[in-house]
C-alpha cells in the first residue's frame, strides 16, 4: 500500500532533491529570518494573519508586491519570512502533502500531523539555512474545532523546525523585534486581543506593520500613490478570507484622518 506521507513517497522514488553540501559556517553566519515582517493575532473571530509586501536582496528592494501570507488548505494559512525561494517551495510542498493525505486517506490530516509535516520541511531546509542563503521562519495559523466551537490557534517555528504555540500573538522577521514589545504591552495592559473584534484586530495589525516599516528598511510600508497594501487574511471557523484592498484602504484613510 502506498504511503499516505507525500514526502516519504518522493524520498522512496528518489525525487526529493539531494541536500547540498554544507560548509562549516563562520561564527558570524546569519541564520535568522530577515527581510520582512509577518504577524498573527488571535481575535474574537479567529486569527488575523498579516505581512508586508517587500522582498529584498541585501539592501536592495527587488519587489514591492510579494505574497507572504498563503493559504495551504481550507482552514489554515502560512505566513513566510526569510528566503523567498525556500519559503515558497516549503509552502507548495506543504499544500501538496495535505492534499495527498486527504485524497488517499479520505480524511483531513490531524493538526499534529500538519505541524510535524511543516517541521520536517524546515529541517530538510537546514543545509541552506546554515549557509545563510535559505533560512525560513514561518507562522502557521489555523482554526480548529475545540468542542465548544472553532478556536483560532497560532504556531511558530525556528530554523531547526521546532514548533511553539503562541496563545495571543506572534511576529517574526527582521521587523519583529520593533513591534513585539508593543504587541505585548497592548495585549497585557490595554485590552486583550482575544476580546477584540476582527475590525479592531485589522486596525491593530496595520498599525504594527507601519511601525515596523518605519524602522526596518527590509519591511515595506503602505504606499497610497502606488496602492501597495499589506497582505492580510482572516482565519475563522467559516473558512479563510483575504481582506480586500478596498477594506484596507478604508482602514488607512481612517488612520490618516
Amino acid at each position: 500500500m502506498e504511503s499516505a506521507d507525500f514526502l516519504n513517497i518522493l524520498k522512496e522514488r528518489g525525487q526529493l532533491p539531494p541536500a547540498p553540501d554544507v560548509p562549516a559556517p563562520a561564527a558570524s553566519a546569519a541564520v535568522a529570518a530577515e527581510g520582512t515582517t509577518i504577524l498573527a493575532v488571535r481575535c474574537a473571530e479567529g486569527v488575523l494573519v498579516a505581512g508586508d509586501r517587500r522582498a529584498t536582496a541585501g539592501n536592495t528592494v527587488i519587489h514591492d508586491r510579494a505574497d507572504k501570507v498563503l493559504s495551504v488548505d481550507d482552514r489554515s494559512v502560512l505566513a513566510l519570512s526569510g528566503s523567498p525561494a525556500s519559503a515558497y517551495e516549503i509552502a507548495r510542498m506543504l499544500e501538496i502533502s495535505f492534499q495527498h493525505y486527504r485524497r488517499t486517506q479520505l480524511q483531513e490530516l490531524s493538526l499534529d500531523g500538519r505541524l510535524r509535516t511543516l517541521s520536517r520541511l524546515l529541517r530538510e531546509n537546514l543545509p541552506l539555512a546554515l549557509q545563510g542563503i535559505g533560512a525560513v521562519v514561518p507562522i502557521y495559523a489555523t482554526c480548529e474545532d475545540a468542542g465548544s466551537g472553532p478556536e483560532g490557534k497560532i504556531f511558530f517555528y525556528d530554523v531547526l523546525g521546532a514548533t511553539f504555540e503562541s496563545v495571543d500573538f506572534c511576529t517574526t522577521g527582521s521587523g519583529s523585534p520593533i513591534i513585539r514589545g508593543s504587541l505585548y504591552y497592548l495585549n497585557r495592559w490595554e485590552r486583550p486581543f482575544a476580546e477584540r473584534s476582527g475590525d479592531e484586530a485589522l486596525e491593530l495589525v496595520v498599525k504594527m506593520l507601519e511601525t515596523a516599516a518605519e524602522y526596518d528598511t527590509a519591511t515595506g510600508g503602505f504606499k497610497a500613490t502606488a496602492a501597495i497594501y499589506p497582505q492580510v487574511m482572516r482565519v475563522t471557523g467559516e473558512g479563510i478570507f483575504e481582506v480586500p484592498e478596498g477594506e484596507l484602504a478604508q482602514v488607512y484613510a481612517g488612520l490618516s484622518g
